[in-house]
């Protein structure tokens, strides 16, 4: 962990470095994953096989290639009552969340005589992935396949993988009210290829969406454009503004709860207060020390955690802003005074008691959100990832005297005669 002052002189340099920190895969990793997918482009569902085989220990031919939507019934039946009724919940909130972003249609007519407008309509088939072993989170699958049902997505398919022949029942059970039932033992960058590409028996989709390590999201990355894909997600983040009027515990807390995702997490600390800085701090070694996740979280702390110290807290967010977090807390009084100094960041919470870990579960907001600074220019996973929008227009005889000569000169201008023709006929100019 490393410790920064605004006052201090080297404080700009040392900035820069945090800033600056690359914490994604090396080249190798493309090289790699270009390579599995190339193989899979060309050799289809043996290609799945063999890497399920040599990368999972699972058969595809002998263990199954999918599991039966009755074990995901099954699942859910046997969850413990008060974790069934949690993943209701959250699956309610989710859904009611992203319910208010469907976009609406339009359709005018505009002074010109002109009918402008645009339509929504879902993609044909989106594929999900869902990471297994440590990453296996039911609450990722949620986040993805409730947008999609939102926006009316006919096939919704989801890939797993399921490391000798072993599936996680929390995910099946998250499966199940998500209503989802194709869902394909197959996992890594095979899997985004053969949603991609398509793969024998699994037919390809419009979009790949979901979480997963690092080559998953070198998967995605050489894939887009073949398919949509939500994003490439790389480590997760945290950013803590905090005055001196927080328990340190609390703060340490929120800090660790991203470090414990991987030992490539980013979490750091903004407050005003020096001795609050220490506080924090001599909390974080000590909660480090109770966490069975303790191995991981301490990697990331050690690597990847800051505590900086400014002046004022307001002076942090221009701070915050070169960071564009994915997750930023604001744990003050007033939090929208900061909010509303603040421009990039994937999703903020607001207030001393509103701990990032609700919104990876319950709140409802998407916990699928850039990382990497890329919430500089991209925003969380939403129900319009999953559609497309299509313009549309339509002229009468009016409509086309009104602007059609314009169009004429424009075309002629930039040297497309075909193009002013085909305007120029209609408008029985002598072209």
């Amino acid at each position: 962990m490393i410790r920064l002052s605004t006052t201090a002189p080297d404080f700009p340099a040392r900035f820069d470095a945090l800033v600056d920190a690359r914490r994604e895969a090396a080249a190798d990793v493309g090289r790699d994953v270009a390579a599995i997918l190339r193989s899979v482009r060309e050799d289809g569902e043996a290609a799945v096989k063999a890497f399920t085989a040599r990368f999972d220990g699972h058969d595809l031919d002998a263990g199954g290639w999918r599991i039966d939507p009755a074990h995901c019934a099954a699942a859910y039946r046997d969850l413990e009552p008060g974790l069934r009724t949690a993943l209701d919940l959250a699956a309610a909130r989710i859904r009611a969340y992203h319910e208010r972003q469907r976009p609406t249609d339009s359709d005018w007519t505009d002074n010109a005589g002109v009918r402008l407008g645009a339509r929504w309509t879902p993609v044909d088939a989106a594929g999900l992935y869902v990471p297994g072993g440590r990453a296996a989170y039911p609450s990722s699958l949620l986040m993805n396949a409730i947008p999609a049902r939102v926006a009316g997505v006919a096939r919704i398919a989801m890939a797993t993988p399921t490391p000798n022949g072993q599936v996680n029942p929390l995910v099946l059970a998250a499966a199940h009210v998500a209503g989802i039932d194709e869902i394909w033992r197959v996992g890594g960058a095979q899997a985004i290829a053969a949603f991609a590409y398509g793969a024998g028996r699994i037919a390809p989709v419009d979009v790949v969406t979901g979480p997963g390590n690092a080559w998953v999201a070198e998967a995605k990355r050489q894939v887009y454009g073949v398919v949509g894909i939500d994003m490439v997600a790389g480590p997760s983040e945290i950013v803590v503004v905090a005055d001196a009027a927080n328990d340190p515990d609390w703060i340490a807390a929120d800090l660790l709860s991203q470090a414990e995702h991987d030992p490539t997490t980013q979490s750091i600390l903004f407050t005003d207060d020096d001795t609050f800085a220490t506080r924090v701090a001599a909390a974080v070694e000590a909660q480090l020390q109770t966490l069975r996740t303790e191995p991981v979280a301490r990697a990331a702390w050690e690597a990847n955690g800051a505590i900086v110290v400014v002046e004022r807290l307001a002076d942090a967010c221009v701070l915050v802003d070169r960071l564009a977090p994915e997750h930023l807390q604001l744990a003050v009084d007033d939090p929208q005074a900061l909010f509303d100094r603040v421009r990039h960041a994937g999703s903020v919470f607001l207030g001393r008691h509103t701990p990032e870990a609700i919104g990876d579960y319950v709140a409802g907001p998407n916990h699928v959100l850039p990382t990497g600074r890329r919430a500089r220019f991209s925003s969380g996973l939403a129900v319009t990832d999953f559609m497309k929008r299509t313009s549309f227009l339509g002229l009468d005889e009016t409509a086309l005297a009104e602007l059609g000569p314009a169009t004429v000169a424009l075309a002629e201008a930039e040297g497309l005669p075909a193009h002013a023709r085909s305007v120029a006929l209609r408008l029985r100019l002598n072209r």
